[in-house]
């Protein structure tokens, strides 16, 4: 134990002698170590002051450099710029040099344009004094020759200058007369010949059965007895018959026929039916009359259905509204100047398509103007207007195309034609119309017409006398030799034509004969 304190107490004095002499010799170590990092400290600082300097003098050159890199593309750009400015600049002034020539140019000729037109300017007035001159000489020696003719001839001026235009109108006129021959003349030659054998073939081909159903008037009755059971007790048969049929019925003392009058067609066919039926069946009483008429009409509808769908299988049309076919039904009702009008749209239908194949154009589009030209005839009074015009709207209410509605309004020159089939539809009525027996009219109205043709004729200066021949087909006018030529009995034909078309209601054509005579008689002695 006691070494072990021994040893305690040698290392403690041990230690505090290294304590003692380290002390000492650790504080000049640290001294040496503090001197040692300071000097690296400082070498340290001056490295890196170097370095900074460097990477200083470095940035400090880049920066020069860039800044001179910089310069040198900015006056490059500067450059360019500059070189193209002073090109327009160039070209400017290039431009410029030209356009002053030019200008110089110009002034150089308007200046000698000017000069030029001075010295026209001047001519001019000087030849314009002259004129003045010479007029007034002229003014002066007209004044005297008038005076020389007046004194010579004895007129005056108005009278002279009255006279000179009588001889110019009727040299003008006679020579209009001849121009106007000569053109006639020449179309008449040509279109003549080629409308005849058009139109002559279209009537050959079409070759159809011209007998139609007359509208019956009168209605044969067996005895005067049936006659007093039509009247009724008090007249009430007959005006039973009356109010449900909308017709008159005339009974007279003409024996076994009784007579049915009414503008209505359609009415006055039901009117006939239902007495015919009434009669063969021999029960009349106001009840009994109006079941039959009741039937009757019904049947009537049914049957003008009926025609109107006939019609249009027999021109073979497609397409045709179910009205339209109805009011086509009831043209078989009606009549124009004795003419059935069903029958006649038929002829017109086909003539208006033999006529379209012969001209190169739709012979069905041409069939079917032809056959509704006259629809407008099946309206009744309620539709106010011409009935090409009331045609025309009706059908364009069911979807007919414009040629079939200019034709329908205008087969009567009523409304501008604007289709080639219009023209068309014109020709095949007027032929319909003027084939002998298709139309007749009362003695009174022809007599009429005959004389309304003789008296427009006779209305024209030179006309001596005038005939109407041909049942009012033609006129023959007699003009005077010496008051009308050659040329001019043309103006005067188409005069009264063209006065004729205007003033008359007529079926068909009439022609203008204008005949001129000259007779020479001398006497030998």
């Amino acid at each position: 134990m006691m070494l072990s304190q021994i040893d305690a107490l040698s290392v403690a004095i041990g230690a505090g002698a290294a304590l003692v002499v380290g002390v000492p010799l650790t504080i000049v170590l640290m001294r040496a170590l503090a001197g040692q990092r300071i000097a690296r400290a400082k070498e340290e600082a001056a490295r890196i002051t170097s370095q900074a300097e460097t990477d200083a003098r470095s940035a400090a050159e880049r920066a020069r450099l860039d800044a001179e890199r910089k310069i040198m593309e900015r006056k490059e750009q500067f450059e360019k710029q500059t070189s193209a400015t002073r090109e327009e600049l160039r070209e400017t002034e290039r431009r410029l040099s030209k356009r002053e020539d030019l200008l110089d140019k110009k002034l150089e000729q308007a200046t000698a344009k000017e000069e030029q037109l001075e010295r026209a300017t001047e001519t001019a007035r000087q030849r314009e004094e002259r004129a003045a001159k010479l007029e007034a000489e002229r003014e002066k020696v007209l004044a005297e020759q008038r005076e020389r003719l007046s004194a010579i001839t004895g007129m005056s001026q108005d009278d002279a200058r009255a006279l000179l235009l009588q001889r110019v109108e009727e040299q003008s006129r006679a020579e209009m007369a001849k121009v106007g021959r000569r053109v006639i003349d020449e179309a008449e030659a040509h279109a003549k010949e080629r409308a005849r054998e058009i139109t002559l073939m279209a009537i050959q081909r079409y070759a159809t059965e011209h007998t139609s159903e007359s509208t019956v008037r009168a209605v044969a009755i067996p005895s005067d007895d049936m006659k007093g059971r039509i009247i009724g007790r008090e007249g009430r048969n007959i005006r039973a018959i009356e109010k449900a049929t909308g017709v008159d019925i005339i009974v007279d003392d003409t024996p076994g026929v009784i007579v049915v009058s009414c503008f209505d067609k359609v009415r006055q066919a039901v009117a006939v039916e239902a007495l015919n039926r009434l009669i063969a069946d021999g029960r009349m009483h106001p009840t009994r009359i109006e079941e039959v008429v009741e039937k009757v009409r019904s049947e009537m509808t049914e049957r003008i259905a009926k025609f109107g769908r006939e019609a249009v299988l027999e021109v073979n049309l497609r397409g045709v509204h179910p009205k339209v076919s109805e009011a086509m039904g009831k043209l078989h009702y009606r009549t124009s100047y004795g003419q059935n009008v069903l029958r006649h749209s038929v002829e017109v239908a086909f003539i208006s398509q033999l006529i379209a194949d012969q001209l190169g154009f739709d012979g069905t589009l041409a069939r079917r103007c032809g056959f509704l030209h006259d629809i407008g005839k099946a309206m009744d009074q309620e539709q106010e207007g011409t009935h090409p015009k009331i045609g025309m709207d009706f059908a364009r209410q069911f979807g007919e195309k414009e040629p079939v509605l200019n034709a329908i309004g205008g087969h009567h020159g009523d409304i501008p034609s604007t289709s080639f089939y219009t023209p068309i539809v014109m020709a095949a009525d007027a032929v319909s119309s003027a084939r002998p027996g298709a139309r007749r009219e009362s003695l009174e109205k022809y007599i009429q017409r005959l004389e309304q043709l003789q008296d427009i004729a006779l209305g024209h200066q030179g006309v001596n006398e005038a005939y109407a021949i041909q049942a009012g087909r033609e006129v023959r006018v007699m003009v005077d030799a010496k008051r009308i030529s050659d040329d001019e009995a043309v103006v005067v034909a188409q005069s009264i034509a063209r006065k004729v078309s205007e003033e008359m209601t007529f079926p068909g054509e009439i022609r203008v004969t204008v005949l001129r005579e000259t007779r020479a008689v001398e006497v030998a002695r």
